[in-house]
C-alpha cells in the first residue's frame, strides 16, 4: 500500500471510529477497542499479542524501578523476573502490598521472602504460580 493512501485511511477511521484505549461495545454490542478492533469476532494476533506482552512486561520494569529502586536493581536476572511476573499479576499496588516479603528481599533473606510468599492469600489464588515463583526467588 502506498504510504501516503495509508496515511489517508488511518486519519479518516480515527476520525470516523474514534480511538478508544479501553474496552467498550459499539453500537452493534460488539467488544471493541482501539480503532474499531472488533475483539468479539476478530480479536488480535499472536504479534500483536506478543506486542502488548512486551509492553505491559516493561511498564512492570518502570513501575518497579520508580516504586522499589533499591531492591530491584539489587537482584538477580532470575529474581527480578519474580518481581516482574508478581507485579504483572498484582499490579504494582498490590505487590507494594507484600510488605514482609519485599522487606526481606530488601535485607536478601530470600528464604524468609519465598516462606512469606506462600503463606499469602495471593499463593492460594494462584497455586502452582506461587510455588514456581517462590522457588525462584528462594534458589535465585
Amino acid at each position: 500500500m502506498e504510504q501516503s493512501v495509508l496515511v489517508r485511511v488511518k486519519e479518516q477511521l480515527i476520525r470516523h471510529e474514534g480511538m478508544r484505549l479501553k474496552p467498550y461495545r459499539c453500537t452493534a454490542g460488539k467488544l471493541t477497542i482501539g480503532v474499531g478492533r472488533n475483539l468479539d469476532d476478530r480479536g488480535i494476533s499472536k504479534p500483536e499479542a506478543m506486542l502488548l506482552l512486551d509492553n505491559d512486561i516493561l511498564n512492570c520494569e518502570t513501575e518497579l524501578l520508580e516504586h522499589l529502586p533499591v531492591v530491584y536493581t539489587g537482584l538477580n536476572e532470575t529474581r527480578k523476573a519474580v518481581l516482574i511476573n508478581m507485579c504483572f499479576n498484582l499490579g504494582i499496588s498490590g505487590l507494594l502490598g507484600f510488605k514482609n516479603t519485599l522487606a526481606f528481599i530488601g535485607v536478601r533473606d530470600f528464604e524468609r521472602a519465598a516462606n512469606n510468599m506462600l503463606a499469602s492469600k495471593w499463593a492460594k489464588q494462584v497455586g502452582l504460580r506461587a510455588i514456581e515463583l517462590s522457588e525462584q526467588m528462594r534458589k535465585g
